[in-house]
C-alpha cells in the first residue's frame, strides 16, 4: 500500500508526461484521475493501518548514497505524521484532478497539466514520507519545481510568468536556511537520518557553535535555520510575497498548492522536527511571534483586496500563521488539526472562487460581481460552508481547530504566547469581516458584471460540483470527528520524546485497562494518532492547559466571529457606500492595506533594484571588461594580432624568407650557448 500510495502519481505523470500527445487530452485525464483514486484509498488503507491498527513503520526501497562512513538510504517514513499528511494530500490532489477536467476544458494543453498536478503530488508525498534531511530536500526541491511548472502554466502570460519566477527565486531563500539547517544537523549530530537525531536530541541540548569569538546555542541555530526554510514554503511575513502572485496560475492549482500541499510544507517540517524545538526555546519563541505577526498582517491585507482569488490567498498565508503560532507554543497536534480541516475547507473556498469564475467568463474582480446568488446557488451554498468553517462558526471544522490554538496560545502563560493569542484573536474578527465582504460583494447586491456576461451565467457542470462536495463534507464533519483524536486525549500519563521503540509503548497502551473498558472507540484518542511523532515536553505542553482556559477565552473567538460578520453586513448590505467612506476617512491605513504594506515596493527598492545594478557590474565590469578580456577576448585578440603580424613576413620574396630563417636560426644559436653557459 505504501508503494501506491506514493509512486502511483509518478507512474501517471511519467505516462502523462512523455505519451500525452499520442494518448490524447481524454485518457491522460482518465490516467492521472485514476491513478490519485488509487493513492487516495491506498492512503486511507494505510492510515486504519498505521493508526487505527497501531503500526507505524520505516520501509527501506534502496541504498542512495555512500561515502565513507556517511550512508543514506531511500526509504519511506510511514508513521502517524506522514499518514495523516498522505491522506490529505491525495484526497485534496484526487478533488482537484477531477475538478480540473471541468475547469480547463477549453485549454489546449491539458494532458501536460494533468501531469505536472501529478508531478506536484508526488513530490509532496516523497517530502512527508522522507526519513533523513536529504530525501526531505528532494521533495522539497521538487514541490518547487512542480510549482514553478504550475504556477506559470499559461505562459503565453507575462504575469503568470513574472508570477512563477518570482515563487522560484522567493522559494530558494528559503531553501538555503534548509540546506544550512540540513549541515549543521550533520555536524551536531553526525547524521541526518530523523531517528539519530531525534533519540539523541537531549544529550547535544548544551551543544554550541563558535563563531567570530560568540557562541550560539546549536540546536537553536539548528531549528531557527530550518524554520528560515520553512517560511518560503509557508509563506511566512517576510518570504510571502511570492503567495499572491502564484494567483496567476489556473484555479485548480490555487487550491492544490495554497490549500492542503505546498503552503504546509514548512508546518509539516516543524512539527516534524517536534523534538528538537523542544529543546530549542528560542527558535520556538521566533517561530510564535512570526506566525502571530503573519495571520495579523495577511488579514489585514484581505480587508481591501478586490481579487477574489487573492483575498483567499492572504486568507491562506493568515490561517497558515495560525498554524505557526500554535507550533511555537509546543500545541503540535493543534497545528496540524488545523492543517487538515484548513485543507478541506480552503480547498473548497478556491474551487468555489473558480466555480464563480467559470460562471463570469473568467472574471475574477469583486467589484464587477454581485447579485448572482440565485443564478449559481450550488456555488453559492458551497462557498457559504466554507466561509463559515474558516470564519469558526460552531459545529464546523474551522471552529473545533482554529479555537483550540487561540487557547493554546493563551494558556501557553508567556510574552510570545500573549502577543499570540492577541494577534490571532484579531485575526479572528478581521478573517469573519473579510469572508462576508467576499460573499456580500460577490453573491448580492445589484449585479455590476457586464449585461453580456450576466446573460451567460451558468452553474458549473457535475465534473466541477462534485469534488466540492467532497470537500464540503470535510469542512462540515471533520472538524467534530478529529478533534478528540488530535488535541482531546489523555495528557497525564508519562511521556517520551519521539520514543525509539514505539511499538513498545502502543503495546504498553493496548493492554492498559482503560482501553479495555472502552471497547470499539479506544483507538480513538490522542496517543493513536500523533503521540509518537508530535509530542510536546510536559513542561511546555500547552494544549492540555488550553482545555482549562477560563470560559470568556473559548468564546471570544466565536464572538469576534458574530461581530465581524455583522460589520460585514452592515457595510455591504445594510450601508451600502460606507466602505468608501471609512476607507476616505482612514486614509493611510487604507493605502497601507490596499498596498499590501507595500512589501513588493521596499523589495524591490531594497533587493530587487541593488541586485540588478550589482548584476550589471558583474556583467559589465567583472565579467565582460575583466574576465572576457583576459581570458577568453584577450587570447583571442592576441591571437589576431599576432597572426597579423606574423603575416607581414608572407610576402613572397625570396631575401624575405631567407632573412627569417637566419634570424632564426642566430636566435636558436644564442639560446643554445646561453644554456650551456659558453
Amino acid at each position: 500500500m505504501e508503494i501506491l500510495a506514493v509512486f502511483t502519481p509518478l507512474i501517471t505523470f511519467l505516462l502523462t508526461g512523455l505519451f500525452g500527445r499520442q494518448m490524447g487530452d481524454r485518457a491522460a485525464q482518465l490516467i492521472t484521475c485514476t491513478g490519485m483514486f488509487i493513492a487516495a484509498f491506498a492512503s486511507l488503507v494505510l492510515f486504519f493501518d498505521v493508526i487505527m491498527e497501531s503500526d507505524p513503520r520505516t520501509i527501506a526501497l534502496a541504498h542512495w548514497i555512500t561515502a565513507g562512513d556517511f550512508s543514506i538510504e531511500w526509504a519511506l517514513r510511514v508513521d502517524q505524521l506522514a499518514v495523516v499528511m498522505m491522506c490529505v494530500i491525495n484526497i485534496i490532489s484526487a478533488c482537484v484532478h477531477v475538478y480540473s477536467i471541468g475547469y480547463m476544458s477549453h485549454d489546449p494543453c491539458r494532458a501536460r497539466f494533468m501531469s505536472y498536478l501529478s508531478l506536484f503530488t508526488f513530490a509532496m508525498l516523497m517530502l512527508v514520507t522522507a526519513d533523513n534531511l536529504l530525501q526531505l530536500f528532494f521533495g522539497w526541491e521538487g514541490v518547487g519545481l512542480a510549482s514553478y511548472l504550475l504556477i506559470g502554466f499559461w505562459n503565453e502570460k507575462a504575469s503568470a510568468n513574472a508570477a512563477a519566477i518570482k515563487a522560484f527565486v522567493v522559494n530558494r531563500i528559503g531553501d538555503f536556511g534548509l540546506a544550512l539547517g540540513t549541515m549543521a544537523a550533520f555536524f551536531v549530530f553526525g547524521s541526518i537520518q530523523f531517528d539519530a537525531i531525534f533519540n539523541n536530541v537531549a544529550d547535544h541540548a548544551g551543544d554550541s557553535f563558535v563563531f567570530l569569538g560568540h557562541a550560539f546555542p546549536a540546536l537553536n541555530l539548528i531549528c531557527i535555520l530550518l524554520f528560515i526554510g520553512a517560511c518560503g514554503k509557508s509563506a511566512q511575513l517576510g518570504l510571502h510575497t511570492w503567495l499572491p502572485d502564484a494567483m496567476e496560475g489556473p484555479t485548480p492549482v490555487s487550491a492544490l498548492i495554497h490549500a492542503a500541499t505546498m503552503v504546509t510544507a514548512g508546518v509539516f517540517l516543524v512539527a516534524r522536527f517536534s523534538p528538537v524545538f523542544e529543546y530549542a526555546p528560542l527558535a520556538r519563541d521566533v517561530v510564535c511571534i512570526t506566525g502571530a505577526l503573519t495571520a495579523f498582517v495577511a488579514a489585514t491585507i484581505a480587508l481591501t483586496q478586490f481579487d477574489i482569488k487573492r483575498v483567499i490567498a492572504y486568507s491562506t498565508m493568515s490561517q497558515l500563521g495560525y498554524m505557526f503560532f500554535a507550533l511555537g507554543v509546543s500545541a503540535y497536534n493543534a497545528a496540524l488539526f488545523h492543517l487538515m480541516t484548513h485543507a478541506f475547507f480552503k480547498a473548497l473556498l478556491f474551487l468555489s472562487a473558480g466555480s464563480v469564475i467559470h460562471a463570469l467568463s473568467g472574471e475574477q474582480d469583486m467589484r464587477k460581481m454581485g447579485g448572482i446568488a440565485k443564478l449559481i446557488p450550488f456555488t453559492h451554498v458551497l462557498m457559504w460552508i466554507g466561509s463559515l468553517a474558516l470564519a469558526g462558526i460552531p459545529f464546523l471544522s474551522g471552529y473545533y481547530s482554529k479555537d483550540i490554538i487561540i487557547e493554546a496560545a493563551f494558556s501557553a502563560h508567556s510574552g510570545p504566547g500573549l502577543f499570540a493569542f492577541l494577534m490571532g484573536s484579531a485575526a479572528a474578527f478581521m478573517t469573519a469581516f473579510y469572508s462576508w465582504r467576499l460573499i456580500f460583494l460577490v453573491f448580492y447586491g445589484q449585479p455590476r458584471a457586464d449585461h453580456h456576461v450576466m446573460e451567460h451565467i451558468h452553474e458549473s457542470p457535475p465534473i466541477m460540483l462534485s469534488p466540492l462536495v467532497v470537500l464540503a463534507t470535510g469542512a462540515i464533519f471533520c472538524g467534530a470527528l478529529f478533534y478528540e483524536p488530535f488535541v482531546a486525549g489523555d495528557y497525564n500519563e508519562p511521556e517520551v520524546l519521539a520514543s525509539a521503540e514505539p511499538d513498545i509503548e502502543i503495546e504498553r497502551e493496548v493492554e492498559a485497562p482503560v482501553v479495555e473498558e472502552v471497547p470499539d472507540e479506544s483507538v480513538w484518542n490522542y496517543r493513536a494518532f500523533l503521540d509518537e511523532t508530535t509530542r510536546a515536553h510536559p513542561e511546555n505542553d500547552s494544549l492540555e492547559a488550553a482545555h482549562h482556559v477560563p470560559e470568556w477565552v473559548k468564546l471570544e473567538p466565536f464572538i469576534l466571529s458574530l461581530a465581524g460578520i455583522a460589520l460585514a453586513w452592515v457595510v455591504y448590505i445594510r450601508r451600502r457606500g460606507l466602505a468608501e467612506k471609512i476607507a476616505a476617512s482612514v486614509g493611510p491605513l487604507y493605502r497601507l492595506s490596499l498596498n499590501k504594506w507595500y512589501f513588493d515596493e521596499l523589495y524591490d527598492r531594497a533587493v530587487t533594484r541593488n541586485a540588478l545594478r550589482l548584476g550589471r557590474l558583474f556583467s559589465t565590469t567583472g565579467d565582460r571588461k575583466l574576465i572576457d578580456r583576459l581570458g577568453p577576448d584577450g587570447t583571442a585578440a592576441l591571437s589576431r594580432r599576432t597572426g597579423a603580424l606574423l603575416s607581414r613576413f608572407q610576402t613572397g620574396y625570396m631575401y624575405h624568407y631567407a632573412l627569417v630563417m637566419i634570424t632564426g636560426l642566430l636566435g636558436l644559436i644564442s639560446w643554445f650557448i646561453y644554456k650551456i653557459g659558453l
